[in-house]
């Protein structure tokens, strides 16, 4: 397949041709927040928004989740616009997420403390009200749990279970009602879901995580 050399923050990189700026950059070491993206999905959900890149030639930043590389282009990570862009994206999750760190399974191996590492976020909401839904947390399951509460709701989840699971989780309810939930409502361990786990491995936080046997 054919390469191509791009700059990215200063770095001559090469990736291939028609592959998406985020993989090339992750592959090359360059971290780009994110959250909703998949390796190997030809049309990108782009749902978190916290991918904003800079490229130089466009009129505005743009979500390197769904920006084939070509042959020349020059990126920049970061920039006031994109800085700003990814802050707002961060604390909106914020404000949506129960933090409770401290006692999650994902302490440690969490993606949003990974981006508020990264771009020395602060994990608490400032300038933005905290939503406090008291949603559930489903246990039915003999082999996964579900706190909604946790749900950042980019859809890797969904997509893993029509790949490889039973499909039996999708989208439920509009704006701020949105999230995750199987067919019918019902709770996951009355679903049909087969117990693979898969939903588990993609989660980056701490919504859908594993029991111990």
């Amino acid at each position: 397949m054919k390469t191509v050399t791009l700059t990215i923050d200063g770095r001559t990189v090469q990736a291939r041709e028609g592959e998406k700026l985020l993989w090339a950059a992750l592959e090359n070491g360059i971290y780009i927040p994110n959250l909703c993206a998949i390796p190997g999905v030809k049309h990108p959900a782009a749902a978190c928004r916290l991918c904003f890149v800079e490229i130089r030639g466009y009129p505005r930043p743009v979500t390197a989740c769904t920006e084939p590389v070509v042959e020349g282009m020059v990126v920049s990570t970061r920039s006031p616009r994109v800085d700003r862009l990814v802050h707002t994206a961060f604390e909106l999750l914020l404000s949506n997420h129960h933090l409770d760190c401290a006692s999650c399974p994902r302490n440690r191996s969490c993606e949003l403390q990974r981006i508020a590492r990264e771009r020395r976020f602060p994990l608490r909401v400032k300038r933005l009200r905290k939503l406090e839904r008291n949603l559930q947390v489903d246990d039915s399951s003999p082999v996964v749990r579900y706190d909604p509460g946790k749900c950042v709701l980019c859809g890797r989840c969904v997509w893993v279970c029509r790949e490889k699971g039973t499909g039996v989780l999708g989208f439920a309810g509009r704006g701020f009602e949105r999230r995750i939930a199987t067919f019918g409502d019902v709770p996951l361990g009355q679903s049909g879901c087969n117990g693979c786990g898969e939903c588990t491995r993609v989660c980056p936080v701490g919504a859908l995580t594993g029991k111990e046997a």
